[in-house]
């Protein structure tokens, strides 16, 4: 399954809570059509209290970012910033991903 959206990838929200947000994509997970963004989709999650290995405890809440679905994110153009991106071929026979309005490679 080929997937446009890489990690590192600048993304933009176009749909659920955090729409119109920007961030990094911070892991993709293709299996599952997911990825997750850094600041987009924040959670709290409750960690139970439990010694680690030094003798420090760790626990406590925790804020971190859930995976949003890829049909819920646009791949951003670094150059204007706009959020249309598709495919060019190249000679060899492989695929350069590209912006629809200035035609740069992303």
């Amino acid at each position: 399954m080929s997937l446009m959206i890489k990690k590192g990838d600048t993304v933009r929200i176009i749909g659920g809570k955090d729409k119109g947000a920007d961030g990094r994509v911070l892991e993709v997970i293709p299996k599952k059509r997911r990825v997750i963004v850094e600041g987009v989709n924040t959670v709290t999650r409750h960690e139970k209290i439990r010694m680690s290995r030094r003798g420090s405890q760790e626990g406590g809440i925790a804020h971190k970012e859930a995976p949003v679905d890829i049909s819920n994110v646009a791949l951003l153009c670094p150059t204007d910033g706009t959020a249309r991106a598709g495919y060019r071929m190249e000679e060899g026979g492989g695929k350069v991903r590209i912006c629809k309005k200035c035609g740069t490679e992303i």
